[in-house]
């Protein structure tokens, strides 16, 4: 299945929800993290469906800047938007380094590998992850509500609900997966359809935010089983991005399986339980 028809099929969401019951990502887990993960195919199946955007030349080669002890860092933007704004602020700052670079799709599974490899070079390449402004305004919204500051990072949207407060699940392929958006406004859209199909629990609902880089962490080192339920959710820009966009334009690979959600099935609460930890 191509890379274009597997994003398109994140647009059919399901009116199917649910809850799972177990909280992962609390901060006494990150703090607590085991020696066991998820395998790396696992991992990048969960980051190939999105497209993150970096700043190169001609040849691929990334804009890199100097961070702290002269390291080399590239940056790497949520949102496609941002990083042509930053090429055009570039055009009035250093015109001639404008003229030779571009903004290049990339899967975030892509990054994830490339960051990976270069951990055991010397002065090896750096990427900072750039985030869209109105997820983190969102994102500092949220946090202050819940008592939990926004800390930084790539913000990542998630529902909790029930007595459990379990993390709320889509319908995929007769299994349930745990949405993590990064859009409220798309979370928002599936709580509304929870609330109006479980009433009973709509008041215990809340939205959470967790960062890119913390759920990247846990997929490499925790053991939780439900981990494999994480299904990341690209924006709303993005996906528009990629079903506009042909197979060859940006050379994005080709992403491991996106979510089919399907219609089909009644709602239902998993049964399993565990204790509720505390956001990033």
């Amino acid at each position: 299945m191509g890379q274009i028809t597997m994003i398109k099929s994140l647009v059919r969401w399901s009116a199917t929800l649910g809850i799972a019951g177990t909280a992962f990502l609390g901060s006494g887990i990150l703090e607590n993290l085991t020696a066991l993960s998820l395998p790396e195919d696992q991992v990048l199946k969960k980051l190939d469906p999105v497209p993150v955007f970096t700043i190169a030349d001609e040849q691929g080669a990334p804009l890199v800047a100097s961070g702290e002890d002269q390291a080399k860092v590239a940056g790497v933007f949520i949102s496609q938007d941002d990083a042509k704004q930053f090429v055009n602020q570039l055009k009035t700052q250093n015109p001639e380094l404008a003229e030779k670079v571009k903004v290049v799709p990339v899967s975030l599974g892509e990054v994830y590998k490339l960051s990976e490899s270069a951990e055991s070079q010397e002065n090896a390449l750096n990427f900072a992850y750039v985030p869209e402004e109105e997820a983190v305004n969102s994102a500092k919204t949220i946090g202050e509500a819940n008592n939990q500051p926004y800390q930084g990072g790539v913000p990542l949207f998630v529902a909790k609900g029930g007595d459990d407060k379990g993390y709320l699940t889509i319908e995929k392929d007769a299994q349930q997966v745990i949405p993590f958006f990064f859009d409220k406004q798309q979370l928002e859209d599936m709580v509304t359809k929870f609330k109006e199909q479980k009433p009973e629990v709509a008041a215990s609902v809340d939205i959470e935010v967790v960062p890119l880089e913390g759920v990247i962490e846990t997929l490499e080192t925790s053991e939780d089983k439900m981990l494999e339920k994480i299904v990341l959710v690209p924006s709303t820009e993005s996906i528009e991005f990629l079903q506009n966009s042909s197979p060859q334009n940006g050379g994005i690979t080709a992403p491991g399986a996106a979510p089919e959600l399907t219609p089909d099935a009644a709602p239902e609460a998993t049964p399993d339980a565990a204790p509720e930890a505390t956001p990033e």
